[in-house]
This record gives C-alpha cells, structure tokens and sequence, in this order.
C-alpha cells in the first residue's frame, strides 16, 4: 500500500423531510436544503461526500415476523493522518508469514 493515503468513513441517514426557509416554496427545493444541509455540516467536521444509497434493512415486524425495508444513507470520508513512528509502507495489516515451506517442516 506504498504511500497511499488510509480513510475513514462515516454512514449517516439521508433526510426524510426537507427544511424551511424564506424564498424556498416547492417539496423538491426544501428536500434539496435539508441534503444541503447535511452535506455542509459533514463537509465542516472534515468529512468528503463519496455518494448516497439505498440498503436493505431487515426489522421486526409484530412478535414473530420480520419484513424488508430500505434505508437512503450518505456516505463519508475523510483521510486519517498517519500515526507517529509507522512507516507510509505500512498498511495496518497482520504481517502474514511467507509462503515457501519450511525444510524443517518436512
């Protein structure tokens, strides 16, 4: 992973409503303020929009039952800053053994 920058991501629900606000009239412009909205917070905190989805989520339903219902999320990322005294070769994952066998072994 020579160099290359590590990110973290953040999943928040999309808005289910929009916001009012002075000269905003129609449901499209206050849902499209309320995303906004969302959007700058996030972008204030450090985070960079990736994209927006539509996931299954499985709930219960009564005692016994359950049913499907989907859930729009925005996805998030922002760069973590390496930590002190790791090399940038490091990618964070278990060093795993080699592949040739062992003479020992046999």
């Amino acid at each position: 992973m020579s160099g290359r920058p590590r990110f973290e991501y953040r999943v928040v629900p999309a808005p289910v409503r929009g916001r009012k606000a002075q000269g905003v009239k129609s449901p499209e412009g206050r849902f499209a303020l309320g995303v906004e909205d969302v959007l700058n917070e996030m972008a204030a905190s450090g985070w960079r929009y990736l994209r927006s989805d539509i996931l299954p989520s499985e709930e219960r339903q009564g005692l016994t039952s359950s049913t499907t219902v989907y859930r729009s999320v925005l996805v998030f990322e922002r760069e973590i800053a390496p930590e002190a005294g790791t090399s940038p070769h490091d990618t964070g994952m278990p060093r795993t053994r080699p592949l040739v066998a062992d003479p020992a072994d046999r």
